[in-house]
């Protein structure tokens, strides 16, 4: 006999009321459970809140401060936000807390991050002992992260009364009910500048740099720069918006440039972050390339002259006969030399002369020029020179001999020159590497010059 299947579900069966009251006591444990984790410690230490897995905010603290004490500060960090969301703390205590966190971000780098707790911190509770220094690391952050428009601001804030309103708020332009604020012009001068400055990044060390961003920023202080600036910046924003509005970036020909400098923006940057990731110049990189090229730094022989132009030789002869009797080069300068730039100073030229044909002050004269390395300083040379100008008389001021230029003095310069070298290196490696690994092949022969068609030509007769 055949047994059918029975694909029917099962009736579910009516609970008993002793079941339903072991339900309601096994509830009941777990809420009395789960209260005995909030009960509170003694007086005078943190409650016994569970953090994550089987920590007490005690036992989170602890944490925290052993990671510290490990140089893990990202990590310390992350621990004491763990103990400041778990501990039942005073206004003052969050607020020590706050700034505990934040200088383990700081020492980790994470500035941004680090001024933000400094905020909270201060915001959270008053705390005396620590105003100045958190004044002093919100300072040295801002720094940090090369934002020295707002750290501007941060300072004027912080000298300021509290009750005077926040710096950088006053407005400098409206586009419509939209308002720009000064903060917010400054903030864009200085992307601005950064803009520019990224592509020298690779060039010049982080300290370099910011020398270089600071020098620019008080050039854009001036009132009349920060008016050009928002002006440039008003129109720009204004074009691009109407621009949109008329739908221009849907057009094909402003999609292929807009795809073009795409492309050529990409390209900077990934080549930009390749040089700072491969350019690590030391203290010891330089002494190396200094010595290898201390020829490069050598202090030419140089002279410094004064001179007497005047029309004729009869007139030149006349002066040189009066110098010869000791009377004063400055003086006769200023009566009778034509030449108005040094007439004045009693013809003394300011720039310095180096051996060679050129002679600052008079011009091209090889003789001049050799005459003048030839005496001894100071002394009057003992003729005169005729020139394009008229006829010249010489005196040489000062020699200074050839010397060594010391590390100290030319360290910039090295700098330059082994970051420029370094540079070149690495794109050459860099891209070399990109193009065996896209299998980039040049066809050379492609761009040979075509074989002339020699089958046509009439043989010469003989």
């Amino acid at each position: 006999m055949t047994e059918k299947l029975d694909f029917s579900l099962p009736q579910k069966k009516p609970r008993g009321a002793g079941v339903n009251t072991l339900i309601v006591l096994l509830l009941v444990v777990l809420v009395v459970l789960a209260a005995a984790n909030l009960v509170v410690a003694p007086s005078g230490r943190s409650p016994v809140t569970v953090v994550g897995i089987g920590l007490s905010a005690e036992q989170t603290r602890e944490l925290a401060s052993k990671l510290a004490q490990r140089s893990l500060y990202p990590q310390a960090a992350a621990a004491w936000q763990d103990y400041l969301a778990a501990a039942r703390l005073t206004g003052p205590e969050q607020a020590k807390t706050h700034f505990q966190i934040g200088t383990l971000l700081e020492k980790a780098g994470r500035y941004a991050e680090a001024i933000e707790h400094y905020y909270r911190s201060e915001m959270t509770a008053a705390v005396k002992e620590l105003e100045p220094d958190i004044n002093a690391r919100v300072k040295e952050c801002f720094e940090k992260l090369g934002k020295f428009s707002a750290l501007r601001y941060e300072v004027m804030d912080r000298t300021s009364l509290k009750a005077s309103p926040p710096a950088g708020g006053k407005i400098v332009a409206q586009i419509g009910a939209e308002k720009i604020t000064e903060a917010q012009l400054d903030a864009r001068i200085e992307e601005s500048i950064e803009d520019q400055l990224a592509p020298m990044r690779a060039f010049m060390t982080p300290e370099q740099i910011s020398e270089q961003k600071k020098r620019a920023l008080e050039q854009a202080r001036s009132p009349k720069a920060r008016q050009e600036f928002l002006q440039g910046w008003l129109a720009q924003e204004i074009l691009y918006r109407q621009a949109l509005q008329d739908q221009l970036s849907d057009k094909p020909e402003v999609q292929r440039v807009v795809h073009e400098l795409t492309r050529q923006a990409l390209s900077q940057q990934l080549m930009n972050e390749q040089l700072a990731a491969k350019i690590h110049v030391t203290d010891s990189d330089l002494q190396t390339y200094y010595a290898a090229h201390k020829d490069q730094y050598v202090e030419p022989q140089r002279a410094r002259i004064s001179h007497i132009l005047v029309g004729d030789q009869g007139q030149a002869n006349d002066l040189l006969k009066r110098l010869q009797e000791d009377a004063d080069f400055a003086a006769l300068a200023q009566e009778f030399s034509l030449d108005g730039a040094t007439k004045n100073t009693g013809g003394r030229v300011a720039e310095e002369v180096l051996p060679g044909a050129y002679v600052p002050g008079i011009g091209d004269g090889d003789e001049i020029n050799a005459s003048i390395f030839a005496a001894q300083a100071p002394a009057v040379l003992e003729k005169a020179f005729q020139t394009d100008k008229g006829w010249e008389i010489v005196k040489v001021e000062e020699k200074y001999a050839q010397r060594q230029k010391g590390f100290d003095e030319v360290r910039q310069q090295v700098t330059m020159q082994l970051l420029r070298q370094k540079r070149e290196e690495v794109q050459r490696q860099y891209l070399q590497e990109m193009m065996d690994r896209h299998q980039v092949i040049v066809h050379t022969s492609a761009f040979a010059p075509a074989p002339q068609d020699t089958s046509q030509e009439t043989p010469s007769k003989p």
